[in-house]
């Protein structure tokens, strides 16, 4: 309820200005982002602001090699919301020529983070010392919340230059996607923000250790430990998620946003190659994965895919306008069905599906042949911020379809 009422301030907020003209004008340029997580920590990111032909406004928050465009900014005298191209997650707040102060908003979940945002800072973490010699480069093995029951494992992939640093952890669930931040002297700093997820890494550094703590917003924090070992290898994805005993064929029949009951045995799905994609449209890496699969079925229309949304959305309204605004925003060429809402609870989403021995990650990739058996169940993601990962899944990929395309 106190979450419930503080959202309904900040929308308060925005709606009273609602009639004001705008009085006030954004600085063009570089633009510094900090959002207040648990442990008064600051977590960073960066964005660009520019001014259209028509006086609009256009951002650019960036995280590493990712630049993620925001095109849908209102601005009411001093108020100004910012809405992320495809979560529902957004920045609302007020502002001056060179500072804005605000919230960042998830309502389906009741979510606020207080933010502060600077005109003119480039450096996402500042430099305490000059120079750092220790370097993070290489593979780290990785265990999240150690010696707890909530233990599970991840692989940080690193590359550092200078003091910057960029990477990612990847899991047996996917990856943290695309992480930007700083070596300063023996402390190490990760951030990533894209308009569902904000996270922070802090940790401590030896030559072949890091002992720190990640957060999540200001919901979430867990420790973490990490040795370097460029040997190191998570489970194969391939292998933790599967059909249980007495079934070899996958079954289901969810909505699409039209009212159709959709499932495998309509007929377009006969003597077909078929992918199933478990997954949500809160969900950074399935949205990775949907821009992967629409631009391969570009290529290779002789292949079907299907997607099963799982859905935080409180209506099953919300719900499909959150599935029609993913498809509009990545252009996908593919049915997604509403499979859950009001939780995307992966126990609840296994009864949903009760073939499959668990859940474990959205998203959870399911290949069918064209005599409509499950030939293979993909667990979590590789994504762009994978590197060579991401190379080695599609030409896995590749292989399998080519495979299943023949037979």
């Amino acid at each position: 309820m106190r979450f419930g009422l503080a959202i309904l301030s900040a929308l308060l907020l925005i709606v009273g200005c609602k009639e004001k003209k705008q009085t006030n004008n954004l600085s063009e340029g570089i633009w510094l982002v900090e959002l207040n997580v648990m442990d008064n920590q600051e977590l960073p990111f960066n964005l660009t602001v520019a001014k259209k032909d028509d006086g609009s406004y256009k951002m650019q928050i960036y995280n590493a090699e990712e630049v993620i465009d925001v095109d849908e900014i209102e601005i009411k005298g001093d108020s100004i919301r910012m809405q992320t191209p495809v979560f529902e997650g957004y920045l609302a707040g007020t502002f001056t020529e060179n500072k804005i102060q605000g919230q960042f908003i998830k309502e389906s979940l009741d979510r606020i983070v207080p933010f502060t945002a600077v005109y003119g800072i480039e450096d996402r973490f500042p430099a305490k010392l000059k120079k750092t010699e220790r370097n993070v480069t290489g593979i780290w093995e990785t265990y999240f919340s150690p010696d707890l029951e909530e233990e599970y494992v991840g692989k940080g992939i690193f590359l550092q230059e200078d003091s910057k640093v960029t990477g990612t952890f990847r899991t047996t669930t996917g990856d943290y996607r695309f992480l930007e931040g700083i070596l300063d002297g023996d402390s190490l700093k990760l951030s990533s923000f894209d308009g569902a997820h904000a996270f922070l890494f802090t940790a401590k550094v030896t030559d072949s250790s890091m002992n720190g703590n990640f957060y999540s917003g200001n919901h979430f924090k867990e420790p973490f430990v990490a040795n370097r070992n460029d040997g190191f290898e998570l489970p194969n994805p391939d292998s933790l998620t599967f059909l249980n005993e007495g079934y070899d064929k996958l079954a289901f029949s969810f909505p699409d946003s039209d009212g159709n009951m959709i499932s495998l045995s309509d007929k377009k799905y006969q003597n077909k190659v078929v992918i199933v994609q478990l997954m949500g449209t809160w969900c950074p890496n399935c949205l990775d994965e949907t821009k992967f699969l629409v631009d391969y079925l570009k290529q290779d229309s002789n292949v079907e895919v299907i997607g099963l949304a799982f859905e935080s959305a409180k209506t099953k309204e919300i719900a499909f306008k959150a599935i029609n605004r993913l498809k509009d925003r990545v252009a996908v060429n593919y049915p997604i069905l509403l499979a859950q809402y009001g939780s995307y609870d992966k126990k609840k989403a296994q009864e949903k599906l009760p073939m499959l021995n668990h859940i474990l990650s959205y998203p959870t990739t399911i290949f069918i042949d064209k005599n409509g058996d499950v030939r293979k169940i993909h667990t979590g993601f590789n994504g762009p911020a994978t590197g060579e990962k991401y190379v080695e899944f599609k030409k896995d990929f590749n292989a399998l379809i080519t495979q299943l395309s023949n037979e």
